[in-house]
């Protein structure tokens, strides 16, 4: 599986970090996204194109997806066009996408019952400079074998936790999520309390590295939130979106979640200002600045 071309279904933000490190590790992609414009994008730094999704799945064996939600991942595998079409017995799905639960085992269900696929629940977490640089944390639900044909590849791209059946990948993604996306409103409040007691705030970070407050998301992004640079690494919408789909198995399980319930409405809230485009530092824009 390694000599041959890997497939990629959404050429994204993340899709382009994505290909970009997996070319750069001396593999070929055929790729394939809906937007004709990220096509074209993306055959500039080396992608095949491909028609379809079902057209990555013929020529390659290993399709690796990251699209924008649960709806997306679901026509990519099954849609008339999607890879089931495309006769990808014994091959593998790997979904990097973060996908409802439900939504997981019916599609590795369905492809398993369709064509004899196999499938990776995979999301990862780093966004995509981690991608390109091959720094992803991707947390994997599958079986031994599915796992074992993939690992040359993950390699490239980060660093890979097999963490149970198919569906533990996702469920360990809502834990990531927990973690980062309160953490978002948490340095949000912080920064703003730096600045009203005058503190310069941009010495933060290393200040309190060494700490139990040091963490990758404090040195990236409260330079972010300083300097109100919110060009998206990682989109508002999608935030609401994974915080949406959080609540919704927080409920399931009838887990009490406050924390995550008050993210998400400062995103939802985010959202409903028009700043849906903007990275997720911006939610930090809700906080009044003292003058």
């Amino acid at each position: 599986m390694a000599d041959k071309d890997v497939g990629f279904i959404g050429l994204g933000l993340m899709g382009e970090g994505f290909t970009r490190r997996i070319i750069e590790s001396g593999r070929g992609v055929i790729g394939f996204d809906i937007d004709a414009a990220k096509m074209k994008a993306a055959a500039a730094w080396g992608v095949k194109p491909a028609k379809s999704a079902a057209e990555v799945a013929k020529a390659c064996d290993l399709i690796l997806v990251c699209v924008i939600n649960t709806a997306a991942v679901e026509e990519a595998a099954l849609g008339a066009q999607g890879a089931a079409a495309g006769r990808a017995e014994g091959k593998i799905f790997v979904d990097h996408s973060t996908t409802e639960l439900q939504a997981t085992q019916r599609i590795a269900s369905k492809l398993r019952e369709r064509c004899g696929m196999m499938f990776v629940d995979a999301p990862v977490s780093g966004g995509p400079a981690a991608a390109k640089a091959g720094r992803l944390a991707i947390m994997a639900g599958g079986d031994d074998a599915a796992i074992a044909k993939i690992a040359a590849v993950m390699r490239d791209l980060g660093t890979l936790t097999h963490m149970g059946p198919i569906g533990t990948g996702q469920a360990t993604k809502l834990v990531n999520q927990t973690l980062v996306l309160t953490n978002y409103c948490v340095l949000a409040e912080a920064l703003r309390l730096a600045q009203a007691y005058g503190v310069e705030a941009k010495k933060i970070p290393q200040a309190l590295a060494a700490g139990y407050a040091g963490s990758n998301l404090l040195a990236a992004a409260f330079p972010q939130m300083i300097e109100e640079d919110f060009a998206p690494r990682g989109f508002a919408r999608q935030v609401l979106k994974d915080l949406e789909m959080l609540q919704a198995a927080a409920r399931e399980k009838h887990l009490a979640m406050p924390m995550a319930s008050q993210a998400l409405t400062l995103y939802r809230l985010l959202v409903a200002a028009g700043k849906s485009e903007l990275d997720a530092a911006a939610v930090v824009s809700l906080y009044p600045r003292e003058h």
